[in-house]
């Protein structure tokens, strides 16, 4: 006999569960500073955040030969790594409280898909401070696949019914698309979307969507 089926939510990382984005910035310039490249601002950031960081680095830097930045990208990445497990980025507000109700009222299983660098969850995990309430996360660092199908593979090992996925920017609704699960932007995020079926200010505002989504 199988395993029985158990809905879940999968969410986006940046953005979404917590705000790294000063964070990440002070990394990449000390980086950048030793690379001999130039600066970066939180809002040139916060407007490539969801993308593969290959092509995050390919538009902070279009006057750069390929050739640099694919020697900057594990150089950046690594020592980015080191920086948060220091200096870690912030959940939004009500991320543990909410997640814990919505695991009371609908016995619900949480994850995390993201487009970010292996090992990067990991480090979002380690200094959350409630690395339990997840039971799975996928990045396109680990498979090299798009998020779309990497939600698919979550919900494939975690043998799962119903699923919603939620995110801040387009590339997560056309993720979600592209796994044929509900949406739900997370307005208070870095990013927009063009369509959701769904839309919250706040984190916790998820208690009021969560249950049209999932129906009976």
């Amino acid at each position: 006999m199988g395993k029985a089926l158990k809905n879940m939510i999968l969410f986006d990382l940046d953005g979404t569960l917590w705000d790294a984005s000063r964070e990440i910035v002070d990394a990449w310039n000390l980086c950048f500073e030793k690379l001999g490249l130039h600066p970066i601002t939180v809002a040139q950031l916060c407007s490539n955040l969801g993308k593969p960081l290959d092509e995050i680095l390919r538009n902070l830097f279009p006057e750069e030969p390929e050739e640099t930045r694919r020697t900057v990208l594990p150089v950046c990445s690594d020592f980015e790594l080191d920086y948060l497990r220091k200096t870690p980025g912030k959940p939004f507000p009500g991320v543990r409280e909410t997640l814990l109700e919505l695991q009371r009222l609908y016995d619900l299983r949480f994850g995390i898909v993201s487009n970010c660098q292996k090992n990067y969850i990991e480090v979002f995990l380690d200094t959350c401070g409630f690395p339990e309430l997840f039971a799975d996360r996928e990045c396109s660092g680990n498979t090299g696949l798009s998020k779309g199908s990497n939600i698919l593979l979550v919900m494939e090992r975690c043998h799962a019914g119903k699923c919603i996925f939620v995110g801040d920017a387009q590339t997560d609704a056309d993720a979600a698309a592209e796994a044929g699960v509900p949406f739900i932007h997370a307005a208070y995020g870095f990013g927009n979307a063009a369509h959701s079926d769904g839309s919250v200010r706040s984190f916790a505002e998820l208690l009021t969507v969560i249950p049209s989504l999932l129906g009976d």
